[in-house]
């Protein structure tokens, strides 16, 4: 996996931050493993994600 590099933020992130983005994904997986167990499609999960995805960037967009 040489292709992948890490995007590093210009300036130090805060602490809360870090904890926000954390929690964030932690949350994030568990929900995701719950959706896995519960026995929705892949196809459906990734749907979910990618709209969820879109309805927030548009929002940045608009703004």
């Amino acid at each position: 996996m040489s292709n992948i590099i890490r995007i590093r933020h210009e300036l130090p992130v805060s602490t809360e931050i870090v904890l926000a983005v954390a929690e964030f994904d932690a949350t994030l997986v568990k929900a995701i493993d719950a959706a896995k167990d519960a026995g929705l499609p892949q196809g459906l999960l990734v749907d979910l994600l990618h709209g969820h995805a879109h309805a927030e960037t548009h929002k940045m967009v608009v703004r």
